[in-house]
């Protein structure tokens, strides 16, 4: 039986482009409502929710666990040439974490 929760968190970038794996400085924390089971195998499912931004946030997730994961927008490319500087507006970002 798959267990599920939701939830949406309001995000911005407002530092450069992370590109070094393992660094989760500038990511935030989202907690879950109610832990999941202890050894549950939990996965998060992210999508912005709006469009408050001419480039695609990249959303990128680390470190989830059963009392929740971190998030960070991470803004890569403005178009097929150019490297952003991975600041971005404000967008909001819904999430469904459930177990496998």
């Amino acid at each position: 039986m798959s267990l599920i929760q939701t939830g949406k968190i309001d995000l911005n970038s407002t530092d450069a482009v992370e590109t070094t794996a393992g660094e989760t400085a500038t990511f935030t924390r989202v907690t879950f409502p109610t832990p999941f089971p202890e050894g549950a195998e939990v996965v998060v499912l992210p999508l912005t929710q709006t469009f408050n931004g001419p480039q695609t946030p990249g959303i990128r997730i680390h470190d989830v666990n059963r009392e929740g994961f971190l998030i960070r927008l991470n803004e890569v490319f403005i178009d097929n040439n150019t490297q952003s500087d991975g600041k971005h507006n404000t967008e909001t970002i819904g999430w469904l974490a459930t177990t496998v």
